[in-house]
């Protein structure tokens, strides 16, 4: 009896899985859950602003495809930037300037960086910030006092001065030179005595002369520099671009340079 029992309960379970199991297969397959994205909201709210049509270099006389119109958002606006509804011809007025600061394309065109001569000027003046001088310096054409002729416009530099140094020569019977640099990270405006840009907007000048931009006091030195002696220029990274120029010597090594013969060494003071 007991037997019978068993196997009665034993028959009901299995049925109860295999119904379970018929039923669970019978169930549609999760479907997959559908993500919807919110609609972005549209930029009803906008101004035409002047742009680069391209990126304009330091010096670029401006030409009509370089410039176009772009629509930005209102809110965005900065009072620097030209808008088409305050300066409808801005596009035509803007022909013939010079960029003052370099641009990338696509990036708003500001005002205070073009500069527009006015015909009784030339293209160094209408560059030059306000307070700043042009000086031009004697450089070897070869690139033996340049950096090896790679010193282009707008490139940082070091100004090196050697020059021999009279009573320590006649000291020891033979020429002894010192050097030092006399100004750090100033700004290379032009090579050579012209200014041209090639058809790629790439500078292809080659000179003796370097124009470097100065304040008053570092005029006065680099031109007393130059009677003195030689001048040389030492290509700076553009790591240290973002460095204040300066003026001051470095400190003495306490080092001299005694040329003999044509050989040059180091010796003590």
């Amino acid at each position: 009896m007991k037997r019978t029992a068993r196997l009665a309960i034993l028959g009901i379970a299995l049925f109860a899985g295999l119904l379970a199991a018929f039923l669970v297969s019978r169930q549609p397959a999760p479907q997959a859950p559908v993500i919807v994205q919110a609609p972005q909201p549209a930029v009803s709210n906008t101004v035409d602003v002047l742009i680069a049509a391209g990126d304009l270099a330091v010096g670029t006389v401006l030409k009509p495809e370089q410039v176009a119109w772009s629509a930005w958002p209102a809110s965005s606006q900065s009072p620097h930037l030209i808008r088409k509804s305050d300066k409808p011809n801005a596009k035509e007025e803007v022909v013939n300037a010079i960029v003052r600061v370099g641009m990338l394309d696509g990036e708003p065109i500001r005002a205070d960086k073009l500069i527009k001569p006015d015909g009784s000027s030339g293209f160094m003046s209408a560059i030059l910030p306000s307070g700043m001088r042009a000086l031009a310096v004697s450089i070897d054409r070869t690139g033996s006092s340049n950096a090896g002729g790679f010193i282009l416009p707008n490139d940082r530099v070091d100004v090196i001065r050697t020059a021999r140094n009279e009573s320590a020569s006649k000291a020891v019977g033979t020429d002894v030179f010192d050097s030092e640099t006399i100004l750090t990270n100033i700004r290379v405006l032009a090579i050579g005595q012209k200014v041209e840009e090639g058809a790629d907007g790439q500078k292809y000048i080659t000179g003796d002369t370097a124009t470097l931009e100065l304040d008053a006091k570092q005029v006065e030195i680099l031109s007393l520099a130059q009677k003195q002696g030689t001048i040389s220029l030492a290509l700076r990274s553009l790591v240290d671009r973002q460095e204040a120029s300066t003026s001051q010597p470095r400190e003495k090594d306490g080092d001299l340079t005694i040329v003999r013969f044509g050989v040059s060494n180091q010796t003590g003071r």
